[in-house]
């Protein structure tokens, strides 16, 4: 059985009117390697502080190993 070790399902954040991450859904398998790439401003550090639970999403969600964050 594949475990997702991170999933996220719409996951949003804004910032007044500026949305750092837009519906972001993803699914990360137990032993798999992923990355988050993209330029300067493209919402990589503020997806990293919603999944580590140091922000809290406008909406969406997040689960690491099974526990939402």
């Amino acid at each position: 059985m594949i475990i997702d070790t991170i999933r996220t399902e719409n996951l949003t954040k804004l910032f007044n009117n500026l949305k750092a991450v837009d519906n972001l859904t993803l699914k990360v398998a137990e032993g798999e390697i992923f990355g988050l790439v993209g330029p300067d401003g493209a919402g990589k550090t503020t997806v990293m502080r919603l999944l580590t639970s140091i922000m809290d999403p406008t909406s969406g969600a997040a689960w690491i190993a099974g526990n939402i964050q």
